[in-house]
């Protein structure tokens, strides 16, 4: 991910945008199969875009803004057939309705439309079909754009899967064209109803200013929205994707001097672009932001834990500024990376632990929705952070601690969960989290060492890091 005016996040892309290698491969086994898991659709490159995709289930009743707590699949997740495949089919069946999100190009998805009017939606009918398959509510996001919108050459032998092709948008002139996609990509998967439009802003950054193009990016939402609501006016859209960079108390330059707290201070140029957004949107059923709990120099102020505060600042004045609109968190970090854009320094015990501190934070921002990314890696890698083994081989697809937290807090804290207060003991405060609703309450030991806690009355033993899960 390119940044200007501070990086706090550009290593984490170096791995996930770089698609052309598995990405080509993947779109060679696709154009050999004619049926599809879903039924019925012919994969590879057509030009009727606007067929409908499978045998998807009806929706029923009109579609509600937001959707829960789930994750977004990136280059390698679980939908390459086989043993491993079904295993995560049947983990993720478990919880029925946990959302996933795709993107329609990149991440695991072809070039959609290769040349003007000519697509290619064979491995995103697979994704769509693996969301099927595993009862998910399915979210897509309108990213990237096929070159031919942005200066580069047509036809799928063509595209630019380096890091800057995607991080390039439309040129103005292409702005209809990428709408029009999106309502092709819409009347295709019509059991799809929720559509998240680009993502962090990509491409949309003027030199010039040093800031946000957030004009640019604002006209191309307005098309998009406008083009999905005419396919079904009950479709859900939201923006604007922007990634919520905050600095540290080094830095004085575009730090804000209203949104701020000890985990750092808000770029002002992001609150200028989001400003502007919802100033001129066309409309919007939800609002959609990235960000990390760590400034841009990746610093976690004052602490990991204490850092997520950042979370609940942010989401907080985003509702006031959009009057309450449901708030999704596209993306949301809490370990920051290393040069090779690697987070292998915490033990997973932390990583889940700080995870649960984001989420709770994220909650009391006012946020009902959000998205892990990244559930799998490469197979033979390690894979910190994932949700299941890497499904490359047979043995894969076994459940992770991470997948345990993210589909257990979307059962217990669904979107419309009414949240209740408990009592901690004055000498635990410190040192724990916690959520509750009149069912459930997640307990998060903020400490690397065991302790005796005290929460809505109960006594109990805490190991390090431990995420515990109290009936009521």
């Amino acid at each position: 991910m390119t940044r200007h005016g501070g990086n706090s996040g550009a290593r984490r892309w170096r791995l996930t945008a770089l698609l052309g290698v598995g990405v080509v491969a993947l779109a060679l086994v696709v154009t050999l199969i004619n049926t599809l898991p879903g039924g019925g659709s012919t994969a590879g490159t057509t030009r009727d875009g606007d067929n409908v995709h499978g045998t998807p289930a009806a929706p029923s009743g009109r579609p509600q803004p937001s959707v829960g707590w789930g994750f977004t699949h990136t280059q390698y997740s679980a939908d390459q057939g086989g043993t491993a495949t079904e295993r995560v089919e049947g983990l993720l069946a478990r919880s029925p309705g946990l959302p996933q999100n795709q993107h329609i190009m990149g991440w695991g998805a072809d070039n959609p439309e290769p040349a003007a009017g000519r697509y290619d939606f064979g491995a995103l009918d697979r994704r769509v079909d693996f969301m099927r398959a595993s009862q998910a509510t399915p979210v897509i996001t309108l990213c990237c754009a096929p070159d031919w919108m942005k200066g580069g050459r047509a036809g799928a032998d063509h595209t630019d899967w380096s890091q800057a092709a995607l991080e390039t948008a439309p040129t103005p002139d292409h702005y209809q064209d990428f709408a029009d996609l999106a309502a092709t990509v819409a009347r295709r998967y019509p059991d799809v109803t929720h559509f998240v439009v680009w993502n962090e802003f990509k491409g949309f950054w003027n030199d010039a200013k040093n800031r946000w193009d957030h004009e640019g990016y604002t006209r191309m939402y307005n098309l998009v929205y406008e083009a999905l609501k005419k396919v079904d006016k009950d479709i859900m859209v939201g923006g604007p994707y922007l990634v919520m960079d905050s600095v540290g108390p080094h830095r004085t330059e575009h730090a804000s001097t209203t949104l701020k707290g000890p985990w750092g201070a808000m770029d002002q140029r992001v609150l200028d672009a989001f400003a502007y957004w919802n100033s001129h949107r066309s409309g919007a059923d939800f609002v959609v932001v990235d960000g990390s709990s760590y400034t841009d120099d990746d610093e976690l102020l004052p602490d990991a834990f204490a850092a997520t505060d950042k979370f609940t600042a942010v989401g907080a004045w985003l509702r006031r500024q959009t009057h309450d609109l449901p708030l999704w968190w596209a993306e949301y970090y809490v370990e920051p990376a290393d040069a090779a854009d690697e987070r292998t320094g915490w033990s997973e015990a932390r990583r889940v632990a700080v995870q649960a501190a984001g989420l709770i934070a994220m909650v009391k921002g006012g946020a009902d929705s959000g998205f892990y990314w990244n559930p799998e890696r490469k197979q033979g890698t390690d894979c910190p952070g994932c949700l299941w083994t890497p499904t490359g081989g047979p043995a894969g697809g076994a459940e992770l601690p991470m997948y345990d937290l993210v589909s257990r807090f979307d059962r217990a804290f669904p979107p419309g969960t009414g949240y209740e207060t408990v009592s901690v003991a004055r000498d635990d405060a410190p040192h724990v989290r916690v959520l509750a609703t009149d069912e459930v309450v997640l307990v998060v030991n903020t400490l690397d060492r065991p302790i005796g806690a005290r929460v809505d009355g109960k006594r109990f033993d805490m190991a390090a890091y431990e995420v515990k899960w109290l009936t009521r």
